[in-house]
């Protein structure tokens, strides 16, 4: 189609979802769907349990799996072989969209081909495409619109647990634009969400680089005992080992309440290295019309943004505003440690803002990492609805300190690898942003794409 023709065509109808152009097609997604199966339950009831699960096998889907638009793959159930043929009618393809039935209705994920021959659980709901019909992509995107997802959690059923079911999501109207439109918007937001998930795998590698480095450094002493083994060869060759610290690294263990350490190193609590600043209870602090800031609680920190967070009044005291780049960590809960790269936000109680005006960055983000595994069994052990650590446990946590001249040293190679980790961050946070904008104005129509092009629609 021209652009001549469009604009004779750009006219606009009313739908759930807001405006749209008036030449897309309206259609319940069930029409949209495969004939055979194209929307289903999991398997229920006596079908599956956790006790079936295996710790290696065939992936199972479930809600917490669902992240934006794509499958997570940590922590994830297995089931063997035989359960796996049992279920075969659960069985995932690429192109197949995962939905929350419970809960968080608005959730879904597209299966890519890596993700074919899993399954997924009872608490979700599989939509499987027609792609003569629409093309599974955009059809995920139009899942993510906003007003998409207001609509489907208006109508789910439940007041205390909102469900969804086969026949309210069969009657859910999708706007269809031509296939080569769609094929053109999932493009363009597929090429956005490409490079988000690459930035991810490149700070996952970050990430692990550095936690790899400090282990074998203040952990394990690597450097310090292929000095004591073989000198400044062997001390050398040790990987990701920078040879301008070799001479700083001591030659000797000797002796202390942890066991044998690095000669001259110090044994410190973790609260000796950093500060831990507990938020505020931020209900005390209402925005009353004025300036605000998003509210970071436990739930924003695991979810890395601000969006649909509490709003508290921005002129709480300074050392309670958080920034980018600030290390949290939730000392309640689910325990969880992070490098905020959320946008500015208000300290909430039961997080620690951690800093420290003696040691880097790098050195106690890295440390409080290092306990996290103990600090969480500690939370798990204690008889109340949710769990926590105390001070006390911060003093408890040992950590080994170097001399000042080799921690000035290694910082130079550790805090170049979280800086990278930052920036690469923030980009995603951009793109996510831009693609955030982009999608409600691509899928109504307002921006109109053509053969890889998109332009302004008129009177828009």
């Amino acid at each position: 189609m021209s652009v001549t023709e469009r604009a004779i065509a750009d006219e606009w109808r009313d739908s759930v979802y807001g405006r749209f152009r008036s030449e897309f097609l309206v259609a319940p997604l069930g029409s949209l769907c495969n004939d055979l199966n194209g929307i289903q339950t999991g398997p229920f009831g006596s079908l599956l349990h956790q006790r079936d699960y295996v710790s290696d096998g065939t992936p199972i889907i479930t809600v917490e799996h669902l992240g934006e638009n794509r499958i997570i793959h940590q922590d994830m159930p297995y089931v063997s072989d035989d359960d796996r043929d049992r279920l075969s009618q659960y069985t995932l393809r690429e192109g197949d969209i995962v939905f929350s039935r419970v809960g968080s209705v608005d959730r879904r994920a597209i299966v890519r081909e890596l993700e074919t021959g899993w399954l997924f659980s009872g608490r979700c709901l599989r939509v499987r495409p027609e792609v003569t019909k629409v093309i599974p992509a955009y059809l995920s995107y139009f899942f993510g619109l906003p007003a998409f997802k207001e609509y489907i959690r208006s109508i789910a059923v439940g007041a205390t647990m909102p469900s969804l079911n086969t026949g309210i999501l069969s009657t859910v109207p999708i706007l269809v634009p031509p296939l080569a439109e769609q094929q053109a918007i999932a493009h363009i937001l597929g090429t956005l969400d490409d490079k988000i998930e690459l930035n991810r795998r490149m700070n996952e590698t970050l990430e692990a680089m550095a936690g790899a480095l400090f282990k074998s450094w203040f952990v394990d002493f690597d450097p310090v005992r292929a000095k004591m083994e073989g000198g400044r060869r062997s001390c050398e060759s040790l990987p990701g080992f920078p040879a301008d610290l070799y001479d700083l690294f001591p030659d000797r263990l000797v002796d202390s309440e942890l066991g044998e350490i690095p000669e001259n190193w110090e044994v410190k609590g973790l609260d000796k290295i950093a500060t831990f600043l507990n938020g505020l209870a931020m209900q005390k602090h209402p925005a009353n019309g004025g300036p605000n800031l998003p509210v970071i609680k436990i739930a924003q920190l695991r979810a890395g943004h601000t969006i649909g967070a509490d709003s508290a009044s921005a002129s709480i005291p300074p050392k309670y505003l958080i920034r980018d780049g600030d290390v949290l960590f939730a000392w309640s809960g689910s325990l969880e440690l992070s490098m905020w790269t959320g946008g500015d936000g208000a300290l909430n109680q039961h997080l620690f803002k951690v800093s420290s005006e003696l040691y880097p960055q790098w050195f106690y983000y890295h440390w409080v990492n290092e306990h996290l595994a103990e600090f969480r069994d500690i939370a798990a052990d204690k008889a109340t609805t949710m769990g926590h650590i105390q001070r006390r446990h911060l003093s408890e946590a040992l950590t080994i300190v170097p001399n000042t001249a080799l921690l000035d040293s290694i910082s130079c190679h550790m805090q170049s690898l979280i800086d990278r980790s930052l920036a690469i961050r923030l980009e995603s946070r951009a793109l996510a942003s831009l693609r955030n904008a982009l999608l409600p104005r691509l899928v109504s129509g307002v921006l109109q794409v053509e053969f890889g092009r998109y332009t302004k629609g008129r009177g828009q």
